[in-house]
């Protein structure tokens, strides 16, 4: 009798129906033998068409049963996808709902400052002058006060600090910066009657637009504006720039191009020259850019004639710092090309210009600014004439401040020294006060012209502030107390006898009354809008309850049995009533009945909002939609959802793990209310996850089989160790020190990565995809597309980024001088490029695509047959990989994620993502084993690791420890909006990669047909969120309770920011990749394997 031929086991899946392929081909064989065999023998069936054996019966019934089945799982396919467009509506919903709860809190909160159209005029002075002087009232005499200067350059050097300008005698402990810069300070000592040099004091948050707007306008910024520092809005109200304009002064920009998005229109365009100012790598364009035109407008007789006022804006100093550091060689060479700058500028000045050099704001020890601490406020103000103009009303003030905090000016106080000595109108919004030593005289002995500076301006303040009363229906006789006494004392000192004493007298009550009025309106601007924060939270809050709800009503209760016997007969009876003509139609979900309430009623709250608008009298179209929207569609939910429960069920958790989630949120909630325990966050976080490590460490050793308990108690301590091992990845916040040791850069003042530290990107290069591999391998997944991607792809993905790397070090560290000016710049940025291009194009397009990472393989009958077997054998047909179909596949995802994720991330941070993916898959494996995968703990531990891994990467909740440089990394310039996703990606990576991991919580070890894992999902899912919405809930809470503390805008203001930014972004992962990465891994299974 002739053998059947057996066809070839394939090697892998090359196309999504070679697992089809190669079960026709066993099928093949089976018919084949059984065509052989039929004269001796029968197969027994145990169904329509399959026989005991599991083969197919060959028969005429054959066809129809097939033909019943396709359309069966073609029903149940169409099922799932439109319950999938209800489940991806009910997290699409719930992201409105968040956003809607922190847009609420974040208004009530972060309050703008109201803006006040008043523009100040030269013919109308607050009052009259103090001392008449012809021509008052013109420009050309001056407007409120005798002019000092025709013309100015103002020369901004940006993130100047103070102590770069100050000598350093020790030159054994010198840093880069010291003494790199001694022009300001030996022309202040030498001919104080011509120059001065004072610490020169930012409002946070200091970052370069907002110090602008104070510098132009006199007024404090709103914490709010820190998030326009990628692009700024032209500015509206009376500022110094728009006052020069309408005063007929011609005015020059050159440098950083933020002046000309806030002054549109005012520069004149031939002779201007703004550059591109965000790319931190570049330290010479700009300011070679700046160089190159300033000569010319001062020296030059035609050109020179052309301008009156010129503001000239370097940012080498900036970007040295934020690029190596202050503490590098860099920032020396940087300083010392803006000595000779300044130097080569005194040389072309005439009598009649005035120069002022200045530092927006400073940086910390790393380079980076944004916060409120000492060295990102405290910059340089130098102010410099050819004639003897200035003065010191203390002999001891000639030689300038030691340090910052002696004799301090505030930024806002330029506004009116400028304005006065150039004889045009202070700007109505002004707060700030005249510069003593501008206006002291030569002798130090001018109180008269002190005193009639110091009038004016108070009075300006005086009407500014009636005139913001009026406008906020603020009475003014509520406020009343010392600015009032203040300005009365004033103007009783100047009756008083005796008229040196008189107007020193004047002067100082004058001070007096700006400072105090001044310290009234920081507390005015700082009057939150209680009923809107406690709005925000109650949405927050109500949130919280019903995606807890969505998750318990979705849950798998984890009591279903496996059976194959069972699974069979269930398929089996599903078959025969759909035969019938009965479609099955029992949703998986309770996604459809939340989201129509849902809808229904938030329209229906959106409805009313005119309504509501009316009856209150008037506000925001947008906050009378938002408000009743999301109250009533909240309210209608949670409605539906008790209504769903018939009885009351116990809310607290039963089962030690849910103890266990529940504590490890709660207990970080409550810690937020102390300014200690955010700063250490990072450690409290390590210590939660190591206490998760060993709870399942002992829980493994329960286990029945060896193998699970060897493998549990290796996972649970993995999980641990890599988690020590992350980390000494450190980047340690100011409120830290001296008891922590930044790690993450090469030293604590260094903004660059340490040679040792590149070779991170190249080990795990070469040992990670093993290390992945084997998650895999332990399954038998390593089949199909996996190995070309893991092993090919994904190895070449981190061999290009550890390249990348160590061409942006050797391009910082300038290691080969003989190169031609971004040439390496020019060569990374494509490789960057095609690192995007392999994990987000290539890799979604093979996502999409893939078959499952499975193989069959086929025995041919008689190879494993015993010689005594009565039964003739049969070939056998083994899916490798069939045990974990889902999870290998989605696995696929996250990597490519990963890899783009990796390249955003600097070496240390490049390690520490690789370690939580490590972890990651560790703790997959711990679920599995100890049977949690329906447990909440999961989830959350998911949640943990990424908020421990967001400081790994070399973040905190402070803005100067973003990474702004990420913005460039595959780009030449800014470029919207993929530069803001680029800084994101950057800062939040951690938390990203912890959200696509989320599925495989539900995935990981589950065969094709599980029935019920989407509603698993929904409940992973909801838990998962619910612990960031828990978390920006106890930040709002405590932000606003404590919303008077000393430490709002350095520690809870922050955390409360991110803590919000964390929760949309999570959200919106979680409806554009979780959700639809899941669509299509189930389609490409069940496409397959059939659905269940």
């Amino acid at each position: 009798m002739a053998k059947p031929s057996s066809p070839k086991p394939a090697p892998g899946l090359e196309n999504s129906k070679s697992a089809a392929l190669q079960a026709a081909r066993a099928k093949a064989l089976r018919e084949a033998e059984n065509k052989t065999n039929s004269s001796t023998r029968r197969v027994p069936a145990v169904g329509p068409g399959i026989a005991s054996d599991g083969s197919k019966v060959a028969s005429k019934e054959q066809e129809t049963q097939k033909s019943t089945l396709e359309r069966l799982s073609e029903k149940k396919k169409d099922l799932w996808l439109a319950e999938w467009w209800w489940v991806l509506g009910a997290f699409a919903w719930f992201l409105f709902i968040h956003a809607t709860g922190l847009f609420f809190f974040t208004k009530g909160f972060l309050l703008t400052r109201l803006v006040l159209e008043e523009h100040s005029s030269c013919a109308v002075p607050p009052i009259a002058p103090m001392m008449p002087f012809k021509g008052a009232g013109t420009i050309e005499a001056g407007c409120w006060h005798p002019k000092t200067f025709d013309k100015a350059v103002v020369i901004i050097i940006d993130a100047l600090r103070y102590d770069f300008t100050i000598p350093y005698k020790n030159e054994t402990e010198a840093q880069a910066f010291h003494n790199a810069l001694p022009v300001l300070y030996e022309t202040a000592i030498s001919q104080p009657q011509n120059a001065f040099l004072l610490p020169f004091i930012a409002d946070p948050p200091t970052t370069t637009l907002q110090r602008l707007k104070g510098l132009t306008t006199g007024t404090l910024p709103t914490f709010i504006d820190m998030g326009s520092n990628f692009a700024g809005e032209a500015i509206e109200e009376d500022n110094l720039v728009m006052i020069l304009r309408d005063e007929g002064k011609k005015i020059v920009h050159l440098g950083d191009d933020t002046w000309t998005a806030l002054f549109p229109g005012y520069f004149e365009e031939e002779l201007s020259r703004a550059y591109p100012s965000l790319d931190v790598h570049d330290l010479h364009t700009l300011d070679n850019g700046v160089l190159e035109h300033i000569m010319p407008l001062l020296q030059e007789k035609e050109k020179k004639e052309q301008w009156d006022v010129m503001f000239a804006h370097f940012l080498g100093v900036d970007h040295a710092g934020h690029r190596y550091g202050p503490n590098h060689r860099a920032m020396t060479a940087k300083l010392q090309q803006m000595d000779l700058m300044i130097r080569d500028v005194i040389k072309a000045l005439d009598d009649d210009t005035l120069l002022v050099i200045m530092g927006d704001h400073g940086m910390d020890s790393k380079g980076d600014h944004g916060g409120e601490s000492d060295d990102e406020v405290q910059a340089a103000l130098w102010m410099y004439s050819k004639k003897s103009t200035f003065g010191r009303t203390d002999p001891t003030f000639s030689t300038p401040p030691a340090t910052a905090k002696v004799r301090p000016v505030q930024q806002i106080d330029l506004v009116p020294t400028l304005s006065l000595l150039l004889g045009i109108p202070i700007p109505f919004n002004n707060l700030g006060k005249p510069i003593e030593e501008a206006f002291a005289g030569k002798k130090g002995t001018a109180w008269n012209n002190l005193a009639a500076v110091g009038s004016m301006t108070a009075a300006g303040i005086k009407r500014y502030q009636a005139a913001y009363f009026a406008a906020r229906n603020i009475n003014e006789s509520t406020i009343g107390g010392p600015p009032n006494e203040l300005w009365a004392t004033a103007e009783r000192t100047l009756s008083t006898k005796g008229k040196d004493k008189m107007y020193k007298d004047a002067y100082v009550a004058f001070s007096a009354y700006q400072e105090e009025t001044l310290r009234v309106c920081r507390y005015l601007w700082a009057r939150f809008d209680v009923p809107s924060m406690i709005l925000g939270i109650g949405i927050l809050a109500a949130s919280i309850v019903s995606l807890m709800l969505y998750a318990s009503a979705n849950a798998d209760d984890g009591d279903a049995v496996e059976d194959p016997g069972l699974d069979r007969a269930e398929q089996q009876m599903e078959l025969e009533v759909f035969s019938k003509g009965i479609d099955p139609t029992d949703a998986e979900t309770t996604s459809r009945a939340m989201v129509r309430t849902a809808l229904v009623g938030t329209a229906l709250g959106v409805a009313t909002g005119p309504v509501l608008r009316i009856v209150v009298g008037g506000g925001s179209y947008l906050s009378f939609g938002l408000a009743p929207g999301a109250m009533v569609g909240l309210a209608a939910v949670l409605g539906q959802e008790m209504k769903r429960r018939t009885t009351l069920h116990n809310p607290l958790p039963t089962t030690f793990w849910g103890w266990l989630a529940v504590i490890f949120t709660i207990s970080q909630s409550i810690g937020f209310a102390s300014n200690s325990y955010t700063i250490w966050e990072d450690s409290i976080l390590l210590f939660f996850l190591a206490t998760f490590g060993l709870a399942t460490a002992i829980s493994s050793l329960r286990l029945e089989r060896l193998s699970d308990r060897t493998l549990g108690v290796y996972h649970s301590f993995c999980f641990v160790i890599l988690g020590w091992v992350a980390s000494f990845s450190k980047l340690c916040r100011e409120e830290q020190m001296p008891f922590c040791r930044s790690t993450y850069y090469a030293s604590t003042n260094s903004s660059t990565s340490a040679p040792w530290q590149l070779s991170i990107p190249f080990i795990l290069a070469a040992a990670f995809p093993s290390i992945i591999k084997s998650y895999y391998t332990g399954s038998r997944s390593y089949e199909g597309f996996a190995p070309v991607w893991i092993g090919w792809a994904f190895r070449g993905g981190l061999l290009l980024s550890a390249i990348f790397w160590t061409l942006n070090a050797a391009d910082d560290a300038e290691m080969f001088p003989s190169l031609p000016s971004g040439l390496l710049k020019s060569i990374r940025v494509p490789i960057a490029q095609t690192i995007l291009a392999i994990a987000l194009g290539a890799g979604t397009t093979a996502f999409v695509y893939a078959p499952p990472c499975v193989a069959v393989s086929t025995t041919p009958a008689g190879s494993n047959a015993s010689q005594n077997t009565a039964t003739p054998a049969r070939a056998t047909v083994t899916i490798l990989g069939y045990a974990n179909t889902h999870g290998t596949r989605y696995l696929l995802l996250v990597l490519n994620l990963l890899l783009a994720l990796l390249l955003v991330q600097k070496p240390m941070g490049f390690g520490a993502l690789s370690l939580m993916t490590w972890q990651c898959l560790s703790l997959l494996e711990i679920l599995d084993l100890n049977a949690l995968t329906s447990s909440p703990i999961g989830p959350i531990i998911l949640s943990l690791l990424g908020s421990l891994h967001f400081f790994k990467t070399g973040h905190q909740a402070t803005l100067s420890s973003i990474q702004w440089e990420s913005a460039f990394i595959p780009l030449h310039t800014i470029l919207y909006p993929y530069s803001p996703i680029l800084v994101a990606l950057n800062t939040y990576g951690a938390q990203i990669l912890a959200a696509v991991f989320l599925p495989l919580v539900v995935l990981w070890k589950q065969k094709p047909k599980k029935k019920g894992m989407l509603g698993s999902l929904i409940a992973a899912m909801a838990w998962h969120v619910g612990y960031y919405a828990t978390i920006s809930l106890a930040t709002t809470m405590w932000a606003g309770h404590l919303r008077r503390h000393l430490m709002l805008y350095r520690i809870f203001c922050p955390k409360f920011m991110s803590a919000a930014m964390v929760l949309v972004i999570v959200d919106v992962i979680g409806v554009l990749v979780v959700l639809v990465g899941t669509r299509w891994n189930f389609m490409s299974v069940g496409d397959v394997f059939g659905w269940a």
